[in-house]
């Protein structure tokens, strides 16, 4: 920034325009003393408008500021006039390096000229010859062109024939190896099929031109390879059937795959089934005689397997051993079997589904119905079940002849538990309609017609003891074994799986008909025999044990119920029987039966006590009599009555309702004598006006019914 020797004025001061610096910096003429007042008036006042009207935000000004405060310029009269002179110089200088240096572009541009010239000349030249050589060649060059386009056309062609015959015609190697029998048949069998497969459903598309010929020629080949290679993989399967080891883990993947592939043909995929399946059937028959006999059918032994007919003797056991086998045999078969035909998905219910669209004679003979869908377990289940058929007819003999010659009651139901048992099992694993559950229905169906015929012949040999009740009322010796015959069948269900059904009470009443109800019966007719009380008690006491062999099954809960009912009606009888027996052996009988009648309430039947003949002193007094000489023993000959009773509780609860009903009638009796004493004073009071002594009724009978109460507690 300048500076002076006097003070600096504002910043916005210094801001001059060139015109009014240069003309204060350099004086242009001398200034005359008349002049210089008015014109430095004029001047100053001018400069200051200028300088005061300059924006300091002006960019010229701040760089032209900035320029003058680095030459470090004091503000001075001298520097103020070379400071013009000064830049002059060097704007005169500048122009002077920049001429110098533009005269060097123009000798650059002179020299770049003269090359350029050159480069037309050559260009010239070099367009003149190949136009010459153009002009020359032309012709050779549309001739190459044509047959580039024609040799494109040739390639294109071969291209496409290479690959049409890729796709569309199976090589003669392949043919062998599609038809061959003498050719493995491995996974290159597999993918040639499968290419032949894809080349007969790609022919569709051959047929859909104009000019069928060559889809036709192409769809009678492949479909005669087909057919050969299909037969091929038939017999194949066949003859790894023969040799195929089911109880080996490891089946090979071929078979799995061939299996696979053959569903494709749903009639040679059945056919290999049904060899597969006589195979597996007369392999398992043998298998199932060996393990029985301990040799095979052409009297080979074999030391490892012990025989199941050494257990012959215990027809349980053998009946369960055979059972046991033929469950192990059928999972065993259906395990190998899975991995056959299940293991893959749903791969062979796919390949069964597209061959039976292919079989155009099947459509034509099912006339456009739906056809089931395949379902591989249904056709597993089905499988196992043919393939166990030849080992289920001997095992069906052999169940039979235990069935028909056991003798035995118990046994004959533990058979059809057994057999039900095995049912149940068969079903969930090969299906309910299987030859399998049929046989064991068949055999449980025959087990049970043993049992109840078993169970008719013994209720019928006891028919001589249905006729005379125990001297001591016990349970006849024939309902005892009965009910422990029972109580053996009736755990042997609870642990069956015909207990947990929808109904057991229902499907256990046709056993209680055969194994209790006869000799309940045979009991009441015994008691039909006998009088009361013992009729009762020995009821009582039979369907006592019948209750507690029931009470521990809940699918009889109704006949315990039922014989609880019973049980209530015969105590009721014997209270009745106690009952009488009380007053019989009192002598009140007679007494009891003339107050019976009558009520203490009204006065007419009060006054008609005197008038009984019962009530006359000489028949009170013996009555009186007689009841003292009972009531000591009372209650040990009412207990005695009942010492055949085999629930001691029952017999006292018996006897305490026999007493009660023996004290409410005494207590009816002293009450109408009390009564009839109490008017027969007031009439001789109101007759004569005053007492007449007489002897009252309480006095000839003085019990009274508490002592009754204690007597007989």
């Amino acid at each position: 920034m300048l500076s002076g020797s006097t003070s600096a004025p504002p910043v916005r001061s210094l801001v001059l325009s060139p015109r009014d610096s240069s003309e204060l910096l350099s004086p242009t003429g001398p200034l005359t003393p008349t002049s210089t007042k008015s014109a430095g008036t004029s001047a100053l006042s001018s400069k200051i408008a200028s300088v005061l009207s300059t924006s300091y935000a002006d960019t010229e000004f701040r760089e032209a500021l900035l320029l003058l405060d680095e030459r470090g310029l004091q503000n001075v009269a001298e520097n103020r006039r070379k400071l013009r002179l000064d830049l002059q110089k060097e704007v005169i200088d500048s122009n002077g390096e920049i001429i110098h240096e533009f005269g060097k572009v123009a000798e650059q541009l002179k020299r770049i000229g003269y090359t350029i010239g050159k480069l037309n000349e050559s260009y010239s030249d070099m367009k003149t010859q190949i136009d010459a050589a153009h002009a020359s060649t032309s012709s050779a060059l549309g001739e190459a062109s044509q047959l580039m386009t024609q040799k494109r056309q040739v390639e294109s062609k071969q291209e496409l024939l290479s690959t049409f015959k890729t796709h569309f015609i199976l090589t003669q190697d392949e043919v062998d190896v599609l038809t061959l029998t003498s050719e493995p048949v491995d996974d290159l069998f597999f993918s040639v099929l499968a290419k032949a497969k894809k080349i007969s459903r790609d022919c569709e598309v051959l047929l859909g031109f104009e000019d069928q010929t060559l889809g036709l020629g192409i769809m009678e080949q492949v479909t005669r390879n087909l057919n050969h290679g299909f037969q091929k993989l038939y017999r194949w399967v066949q003859r790894e059937f023969k040799s195929l080891n089911l109880e080996n883990p490891q089946i090979g993947s071929a078979i799995r795959r061939a299996l696979r592939v053959l569903a494709e043909r749903p009639t040679l995929f059945q056919n290999c089934l049904d060899f597969f399946a006589e195979a597996r059937e007369h392999v398992l028959s043998e298998a199932f005689y060996t393990a029985l006999t301990g040799s095979s059918a052409a009297g080979q032994g074999d030391p490892s397997i012990k025989p199941i007919e050494l257990v012959a003797h215990d027809p349980l056991r053998y009946v369960g051993d055979m059972l046991a086998w033929s469950h192990s045999a059928a999972v065993g078969e259906r395990e190998a079997l899975e991995v056959l035909f299940i293991s893959e998905g749903d791969e062979i219910a796919r390949g069964i589904q597209v061959g039976r669209e292919a079989e155009v004679w099947r459509l034509v003979a099912e006339g456009g119905e739906e056809t089931a869908a395949f379902d591989p377990v249904t056709a597993l289940n089905q499988l196992v079940d043919r393939d166990m058929s030849g080992a289920v007819r001997i095992l069906r003999q052999r169940v039979e002849q235990v069935i028909q010659t056991n003798e035995e009651t118990i046994l004959a139901f533990r058979l059809a538990n057994l057999i039900n048992f095995y049912k149940s099992t068969f079903s969930r694993l090969v299906g309910p309609t299987s030859v399998l559950v049929e046989a064991m229905g068949t055999l449980e169906t025959e087990a049970l017609r043993q049992f109840r015929s078993l169970a008719r012949d013994h209720v019928a040999t006891l028919q001589t003891e249905f006729q005379h009740t125990p001297p001591d009322l016990r349970p006849p010796e024939f309902l005892t074994d009965a009910l422990e015959q029972l109580s053996a069948i009736m755990k042997t269900y609870e642990t069956s799986l015909s207990s947990s059904g929808d109904d057991p009470e229902a499907e256990f009443e046709s056993i209680m008909a055969e194994a209790f109800d006869p000799f309940m019966a045979g009991c009441i007719n015994m008691a039909n025999n006998a009088s009361p009380p013992s009729k009762s008690i020995f009821l009582i006491n039979c369907f006592l044990a019948a209750r507690t062999t029931l009470s521990g099954f809940t699918f009889v809960r109704k006949y315990a119920t039922d014989i609880q009912t019973t049980i209530e009606e015969e105590k009721a009888r014997l209270v009745i029987a106690q009952y009488e027996l009380f007053k019989a052996e009192s002598g009140l009988d007679s007494l009891i039966e003339a107050l019976a009648g009558l009520d203490m309430h009204k006065k007419d039947d009060v006054g008609k006590v005197a008038t009984l003949e019962e009530v006359q002193p000489e028949a009170l007094r013996q009555s009186s009599q007689k009841l003292d000489d009972f009531l000591p023993s009372a209650l040990i000959d009412a207990t005695e009555k009942l010492k055949n009773l085999q629930d001691s509780k029952l017999a006292s609860d018996v006897t305490e309702e026999a007493a009660e009903r023996f004290c409410v009638d005494f207590e009816h009796v002293e009450e109408m004598l009390l009564s009839a004493d109490e008017l027969g004073e007031q009439r001789r009071t109101e007759e004569d006006g005053e007492e007449e002594h007489v002897q009252s009724l309480r006095a000839l009978f003085p019990r009274t019914s508490s002592e009754i109460r204690v007597l007989l507690s």
